[in-house]
């Protein structure tokens, strides 16, 4: 704060650009380990030959579950069901 008042942040924008930096690690970093966690807790030993794809897809679905939380249930599966035939077809929505 003190850099940016006097104007030394244009004078010596290496410093200044090393204590933001510095600044902005540990938040950085928490939420690189969370999604470690959320890896970890993804990709078991029963399902270690899960393709890069699929695991982005479930990382997302983990990070992001507050999310997918508000999403209804039967919109995804109404929306799963209509990109190609299905062996089995669901009731129609009700308007309840």
């Amino acid at each position: 704060v003190k850099m940016v008042q006097t104007d030394r942040h244009i004078v010596f924008p290496l410093v200044y650009r090393l204590i933001e930096l510095a600044l902005i690690l540990p938040v950085a970093t928490a939420s690189v380990e969370r999604a470690f966690l959320a890896m970890s807790i993804i990709k078991t030993e029963l399902r270690n030959k899960m393709g890069d794809d699929w695991l982005n897809y479930s990382m997302v679905c983990n990070i992001e579950r507050e999310i997918f939380a508000k999403v209804d249930d039967d919109a995804i599966i109404y929306r799963f069901q209509a990109y190609r035939f299905r062996k089995g077809t669901l009731p129609p929505r009700s308007s309840v």
